[in-house]
């Protein structure tokens, strides 16, 4: 593949992207397929059907979606993929376009960008009504003197996560469950472009690390205990993450969050720890390991060392999101050293925004930093 700016093939991967043409590469076809999916929901997470969950129930875009797939031009099927997951508050997939035609490319293995519920394709577009996002900010405003980090950005899922915090949860396991459902699928032999014994690794950023990890874990039904994790910008326990941003949530509801899971959650009894076969007590079981440091070291600890060498990753030096001390608090600080690559850019980056395309950062410079990541992530994953 010849050397291609960072910022012109973004651009014109977005112009293939929203025009729904296939996209293709100076030597190399890459093909967008769009691929549609149908969710099981909620309905079986809790038996009381408790009112948030009516209500998320009734969003219909997150019922119904479509997921696109980049894949190399030339088979009809093919026997492994990747699995792509994005970050926390995502309305968009922009800017992984370039992330997944690259490692489609470098692997030639197709990559499968999968939704989060409530995220991207699979939110109402009311929640990005401006209007209707003015009198939202405008309650919160009314409602808590916490609004430096109040934004149109993050006023919806900020006002969710605030009225009910136990959608962190929900969602999370509403889409482990799609996953699930997904591999089962391709193992029924039923996927359009892959094969039943297609093996599945995942490439994973921010809060689709967290997803990932607990995934790996808890293992469902034996489909994922051969597959591979590459992280990016993620990987930190839930108490070392630190949330509260324009572009992901706001103060009030970051540290309603924080208390929630970190207090309330462990101590309440619905919540313990489980030892039942059913997807929701796996899934529980693997994401109240991830909590806290302290809780469920023994099994949070034989997991990593376990799985170690299935799991690499870069991290960013200046990330605030994902620190550094919570990747080491969650798999331990040898693990963690060992690893991953611990990274620093030479210019101004954030956790949301590792690659400013919208910058006067010299181009260069910019792909240099993007090969750095993605060239050690395909290696792994090749």
């Amino acid at each position: 593949m010849q050397k291609i700016k960072f910022r012109q093939r973004q651009k014109e991967l977005l112009n293939y992207f929203t025009s729904g043409k296939n996209a293709s590469s100076p030597e190399n076809q890459i093909i967008i397929k769009r691929l549609k999916f149908d969710s099981k929901g909620l309905s079986d997470l809790v038996s009381d059907q408790d009112t948030y969950i009516r209500r998320d129930v009734a969003i219909k875009e997150n019922s119904s979606f479509y997921y696109p797939v980049f894949m190399p031009s030339g088979a009809l099927k093919y026997r492994s993929f990747i699995l792509l997951l994005h970050g926390l508050n995502e309305r968009k997939w922009d800017k992984y376009l370039y992330w997944a035609e690259y490692i489609t490319l470098k692997t030639g293995k197709p990559v499968i960008l999968f939704p989060i519920a409530f995220h991207i394709n699979r939110s109402p577009s009311w929640w990005t009504d401006p209007r209707l996002i003015r009198s939202l900010i405008n309650k919160r405003i009314m409602g808590t003197n916490n609004n430096r980090s109040m934004s149109f950005v993050n006023a919806s899922l900020s006002e969710r996560l605030t009225e009910e915090p136990a959608r962190f949860y929900s969602s999370g396991y509403q889409t482990i469950q799609d996953i699930t459902s997904l591999i089962r699928q391709i193992r029924s032999g039923m996927h359009p472009i892959l094969t039943d014994d297609a093996s599945a690794d995942i490439f994973a950023y921010s809060i689709g690390s967290f997803l990932a990890e607990i995934i790996l874990m808890a293992d469902p039904f034996n489909l994922f205990s051969t597959s591979r994790l590459f992280v990016f910008c993620g990987g930190a326990i839930f108490s070392d993450m630190y949330g509260e941003s324009k572009y992901i949530m706001d103060k009030t509801a970051y540290e309603r969050l924080y208390s929630y899971y970190c207090f309330e959650w462990l101590t309440d009894e619905k919540n313990k720890f489980r030892n039942g076969e059913k997807l929701h007590d796996i899934i529980i079981q693997a994401f109240n390991a991830m909590i806290r440091p302290d809780k469920y070291k023994e099994e949070r600890a034989a997991f990593f060392n376990k799985s170690k060498n299935r799991i690499s990753g870069i991290n960013l030096l200046k990330d605030k999101v994902m620190p550094w001390s919570g990747i080491k608090a969650c798999m331990g600080s040898k693990m963690a050293e060992e690893r991953f690559i611990l990274m620093d850019f030479p210019y101004n980056y954030t956790h949301e925004s590792p690659f400013p395309s919208n910058s006067d950062i010299d181009d260069d410079i910019l792909n240099s930093s993007f090969r750095a990541v993605f060239q050690k992530s395909v290696e792994f994953l090749a």
